[in-house]
């Protein structure tokens, strides 16, 4: 046995981990009894101890380091070896005894903040959520000296992400898209209200699978279930799952749940599946993730073209409530631009405001300018700043997101960088496909899937979010591009 096939060996052990960690978290958001919340922390911690030490050997160790100068590898195999080598040096800046505290401690507040959002009681979350913020304070000082604290924690999600990059970022959105909304805001709304009637559940469960197969999502290597909060999550190239949340009385919930979760699905199911368990067969960040999901869910979902071809299944589904509603009538509603108080029912313009603010609030908790008793408050502050709304409760409020009881800090600025890359991606797309939009409206995903595939899932981690970046489009992600579609978009729908 070569050295690096006994690296792989010991990678796909650590991957094995990894994936049964997941599967019990996938069954603690979807079919675990509530009595089970207490050992089922208890089982994550001890696997996640078990992780921690096997990715943290002595032997591990050793053979990467003997293998970082082995001149016989494969650009691949070099790349893998190097992101494992760092990998395996910041997994030695954590003890095992504050991983399983963390894992278990995550496990605590994500129960915790389910039973507050069904209450709307944030005292019920706030001591949860105190200890989790105090851990992570203490993961940012493991971590080393960064310009900002912050800085370690978003390099978890988005490798190379600085907090300083992310301001100038979203100045631009204050700046540009602020400014752009407000032309929006003084026209004429269009209507949406034929969305808000009665919508038979089990119809809607259908027509979700529908579109998620005509995307292409692989139903032989995955599943659709229920959520609280949709989610995306996967043990393996071809295990990949999805979950939607479905609400009788507003359609949007359902369509955007699952094209938006069939988006990271693909990607999942596009990586290699002979490169598991190393970073070859790993999404490259998360916000390049993001923009699968947001490519799909907004540059093919909200398009006209794509209504053109989709909305007679509507019609079938729901003829009462649709007969009198045609596809461009259809296509208006799903791209209403207004203030809301919900990130994932957001619009795809102010949709951004909401992740700058979760953005602010997480910088700020970590630099420890405010605490966690601080966020109703401070969130409610920025939501009237930023949206000019007043936030009538926590549960449309500071409790209406899963992720920070998933410990996951770091993570919104990924949200609107894979926006971004979408707008920038589809765009080249665009270029590269003969007839892109024309084939989206005769219900063929395929060659956008095949290019998705082609430039983007078939690389795992080979190259960098950047360097993906400018292979695909020939430069570094440019906020231009998104704003050039919104622009472009929303100044025919809105007469401006």
């Amino acid at each position: 046995m070569t050295n690096y096939s006994k690296y792989r060996g010991m990678m796909r052990k650590i991957a094995d981990i990894q994936y049964a960690s997941a599967v019990l978290n996938w069954d603690q958001e979807t079919y675990m009894p509530p009595k089970g919340a207490t050992f089922r922390a208890q089982q994550l911690s001890t696997l996640a101890g078990i992780g921690h030490e096997l990715s943290t050997s002595k032997e591990l160790g050793e053979l990467l380091n003997t293998l970082s100068s082995d001149a016989s590898l494969s650009e691949k195999e070099k790349r893998n070896i190097k992101q494992s080598l760092k990998n395996y040096n910041d997994n030695l800046k954590y003890t095992t005894e504050f991983v399983q505290e963390l894992s278990k401690t995550i496990s605590e507040t994500f129960q915790a903040w389910q039973k507050a959002k069904e209450v709307n009681n944030f005292a019920l979350y706030a001591p949860h959520l105190e200890k989790l913020v105090e851990l992570k304070r203490q993961e940012c000082k493991f971590l080393g000296t960064f310009a900002h604290p912050y800085d370690a924690l978003l390099n978890q999600y988005e490798p190379g992400a600085k907090t300083a990059d992310l301001e100038t970022l979203f100045t631009d959105v204050r700046n540009q898209l602020v400014t752009f909304v407000k032309k929006i805001a003084a026209k004429p709304q269009n209507t949406d209200n034929f969305m808000f009637l009665q919508f038979d559940k089990t119809k809607q469960w259908e027509l979700g699978l529908d579109l998620l197969k005509q995307m292409g999502y692989d139903f032989d290597a995955g599943r659709q279930d229920a959520s609280s909060h949709p989610f995306t999550t996967n043990f393996s190239s071809e295990d990949v799952r999805v979950t939607t949340r479905i609400n009788e009385t507003d359609l949007n919930e359902m369509i955007w749940s699952c094209i938006h979760e069939g988006g990271h699905a693909l990607y999942e199911q596009g990586l290699p599946s002979e490169e598991y368990g190393l970073p070859s067969g790993e999404y490259v960040s998360l916000g390049i993730h993001e923009s699968q999901s947001r490519l799909w869910e907004n540059n093919v979902g909200r398009s006209l073209a794509y209504w053109k071809g989709n909305f007679s299944k509507l019609q079938t589904a729901f003829p009462e409530n649709l007969k009198s509603i045609n596809f461009e009538d259809f296509y208006k509603a799903m791209n209403i631009v207004k203030p809301s108080l919900i990130r994932t029912s957001a619009d795809e313009l102010t949709y951004h405001f909401h992740v700058l603010i979760r953005f602010e609030i997480e910088k700020a908790l970590i630099e420890g300018t405010i605490e966690v008793k601080d966020l109703p408050n401070y969130w409610n502050a920025k939501y009237k700043e930023y949206l000019g709304l007043d936030v009538p409760s926590d549960s449309k409020g500071v409790l209406q997101d899963i992720h920070w009881s998933h410990g996951s800090f770091g993570y919104f600025p990924t949200y609107s960088l894979g926006s971004f890359y979408a707008a920038q991606f589809f765009n080249q797309a665009k270029k590269e496909i003969t007839d892109l939009e024309f084939e989206i409206e005769k219900g063929n995903s395929k060659p956008l899937l095949d290019w998705l595939r082609g430039n983007v899932h078939q690389y795992g981690k080979f190259y960098s979010a950047e360097e993906l970046c400018i292979k695909i489009t020939g430069e570094k992600l440019n906020f231009k591009y998104f704003m050039d579609y919104a622009t472009k978009k929303y100044t025919q729908l809105y007469n401006l």
